[in-house]
């Protein structure tokens, strides 16, 4: 069988990432950040972009309770501060959250598609993306099939990922590649190419269950990837880094290389996310001093 037309484009277009353009992009969005340190509206607008995340196996019912409880309770008890974007969690426990959810305007995440190795056949993993939106998900974060993309198999993850957005219809579909398994810097861009092609509304660089988690060289592939379809068809495509984001100065980097590449028009979270336990913590500990800084913690209530 033919490739589709879109991925046939990808393929026979690839070139060499830009390492000298990459290096330099990378060191503007460093300066830049140092002057926005300790600002509290940028602090703000961090804290906005995160995806509050807990994907432990041993998450529970009232654990995913409490956090959704605390995540819209931000404003209440810090007022002033605005909440998280969304809080994503496995989808078992997509409807524990939905109820705590309901009222809110902090949308509701799920992963799936066999999160977080990806190796199920294309019927369960649609059959489980299909569960978490009948349970309430607003969004899903799939995987792709890693094992496939390294074997050559590019047509199989264009076709995945196409059949899983056509399974959440309306809902957002966020593409994690997990780019520390891809082995290189033109992977990623090709692995960045087929996942937009294929329908994601946004790309993110990794589950946060490996030791290699997001990196500004992955991150900075990526945007290029989503500028690149941007200036072609107008289309916004997000960026979510996702994977050992802990602190502000961290993930100023990223809104910063993300607004060298793309503008500011990139810096909402409708268009810009960060996977994320612990930076949420580290935020409020900014805002409103070092005794909140276990606010979202398991010591602090769940």
């Amino acid at each position: 069988m033919a490739a589709p037309t879109g991925l046939s484009e990808i393929l026979s277009a690839r070139q060499p990432v830009d390492r000298v353009a990459m290096g330099n992009a990378i060191v503007e969005a460093k300066e830049k950040s140092k002057e926005l340190s300790g600002d509290k509206s940028f602090l703000e607008q961090i804290l906005n972009l995160i995806d509050l995340t807990t994907l432990e196996g041993k998450d529970t019912e009232k654990k995913v309770q409490l956090l959704c409880r605390k995540a819209k309770e931000i404003p209440s008890v810090f007022p002033g501060l605005p909440t998280v974007a969304a809080v994503c969690i496995y989808p078992a426990l997509v409807e524990t959250a939905r109820k705590e959810l309901e009222g809110t305007t902090i949308q509701l995440a799920s992963v799936a598609t066999g999160f977080p190795g990806g190796q199920l056949p294309l019927f369960l993993k649609e059959a489980e993306v299909k569960y978490a939106v009948e349970q309430g998900a607003d969004e899903i974060d799939m995987v792709i099939s890693r094992g496939k993309f390294l074997s050559g198999d590019y047509e199989a993850v264009y076709d995945e990922i196409k059949a899983i957005k056509s399974v959440c219809g309306d809902k957002l579909l966020k593409v994690i590649l997990e780019t520390g398994e891809l082995e290189g810097l033109e992977n990623i861009r090709l692995a960045s190419d087929i996942a937009i092609a294929a329908g994601a509304d946004f790309i993110k660089t990794s589950t946060g269950k490996i030791p290699q988690g997001a990196s500004l060289e992955a991150v900075f592939v990526m945007l290029e990837a989503i500028r690149a379809q941007y200036e072609k068809t107008g289309k916004m495509v997000g960026i979510k880094p996702s994977g050992g984001i802990s602190n502000a100065e961290t993930a100023a980097h990223y809104i910063l290389l993300t607004e060298t590449i793309l503008g500011k028009q990139w810096i909402n979270n409708r268009l810009m996310r960060f996977g994320a336990s612990s930076l949420a913590g580290n935020i409020l500990s900014l805002l409103t001093g070092e005794k909140n800084a276990g606010y979202f913690s398991s010591d602090s209530g769940y």
